[in-house]
This record gives C-alpha cells, sequence and structure tokens, in this order.
C-alpha cells in the first residue's frame, strides 16, 4: 500500500509517510467513534422514549456507553502508535484489579446506585408522594415526608415533623429497601380499588 502511494504523492512526501500514514488511521478511528456514540445517544433516546424509561437512567447508560466507545478507541489509537498488545493487556489487567478494590472500596455507594435503579424500574413511590419508612424492630417512627427529589445516591424528603421549617431529608437509597414503607399517593391522584368478583348462586 505505501508503494501505491508513493507512486501517486510527490517525492518529497515520501519521507513523512510513516507519519502521514498512522496520523490519517487516527484521525479515522476518532471520527468513527464520535459518530458511532452520537448514533448510540440517539438511539436510547429513542429507545427512552419508546419504551418509557425513567429520564434519570439516561446519564449512567450513556457514561457507559461513551466509556466503552471512547476505550476502544484509544486502544485502537495506541495500537496505531506502536504500543504492543501485551502493554496493553498487562494494562488493563492493572486497571481492572484497581477497580476491583475500588468496588469493594465503595460498595456502599454502589449499592445506593443499584437500588436507585431499582426505585426507577419498580416504582414502590413517586416524586409527590408522602412516604414513611417504619423501624419494625425499635417500633419508633421513622423519617416521614413528601418526596421532593429522587437521585442516584439520595431520595430526598421535605420533612413532616415541622411543616414550618421545609427542613430536607436525604435517605439513602439502600435504606429505604431495609424498612417497611408506609405510602400515601397525593390527592385526586389514588386509584379506587378493584370490586371484587360476585360470587355465583
Amino acid at each position: 500500500m505505501l508503494l501505491r502511494l508513493k507512486a501517486w504523492l510527490p517525492p518529497w512526501m515520501h519521507d513523512w509517510l510513516d507519519v502521514i500514514v498512522p496520523a490519517l488511521q487516527i484521525l479515522l478511528i476518532v471520527a468513527v467513534a464520535l459518530v458511532l456514540h452520537h448514533l448510540l445517544r440517539r438511539l436510547i433516546l429513542r429507545a427512552s422514549d419508546h419504551y418509557q424509561f425513567p429520564h434519570e437512567l439516561l446519564r449512567p447508560i450513556n457514561a457507559i456507553v461513551r466509556v466503552l466507545v471512547l476505550g476502544g478507541a484509544l486502544l485502537l489509537v495506541l495500537e496505531r502508535l506502536g504500543v504492543s498488545a501485551s502493554v496493553l493487556w498487562t494494562a488493563f489487567t492493572s486497571f481492572a484489579a484497581v477497580g476491583a478494590i475500588a468496588f469493594f472500596a465503595a460498595w456502599s455507594v454502589l449499592s445506593n446506585i443499584f437500588c436507585a435503579f431499582l426505585i426507577f424500574m419498580v416504582g414502590p413511590f413517586r416524586v409527590g408522594d408522602h412516604i414513611e419508612l417504619l423501624d419494625t424492630n425499635t417500633e419508633k417512627p421513622g423519617p416521614t415526608g413528601q418526596v421532593v427529589g429522587i437521585n442516584l445516591l439520595y431520595t430526598t424528603l421535605i420533612d413532616a415533623s415541622d411543616p414550618g421549617q421545609r427542613r430536607q431529608l436525604q435517605i439513602p437509597n439502600a435504606l429505604i429497601f431495609q424498612r417497611v414503607l408506609r405510602r400515601w399517593q397525593p390527592a385526586g391522584s389514588a386509584t379506587p380499588p378493584a370490586p371484587l368478583p360476585e360470587k355465583s348462586p
């Protein structure tokens, strides 16, 4: 291929072919990665609108897609620059080991994120509902209030114990799945119970 390029290029560019060809390949890899990332983001957005995914899920999903696409592009660029596969494999295994250690170190944070996905998917409560967490062991009233926000780490309530102050309570999402939850829907949104089927004589 280099011989064909030398036949078409002027003589003064022959010495620069070892630089021009890898540079063009790197530019092509970056361009394909950016286009692929843009197409995947649009596909995820259309899928979320079609299947009515919670919009709070789009940010972590897009972050994972971005890391995968750009990470793959980075590996290809390093290969074009002459980095050997053994070096890349050593770097990957080292990164995986550090990631595993960080995973166990940040288990509480990751459990809150996982519980946030469960809250978004299962929907035990929504923004606007009044909830109370019951501690069945000590039989003490737990935090209660109106849900005003749900993010990947906390569920935010307006404290109902002192309505005049409008203090906010930030409850870790993992704690919600460890307690009994009492829920009141906003006025006018509760659906009446379905009537029981009549027994045939």
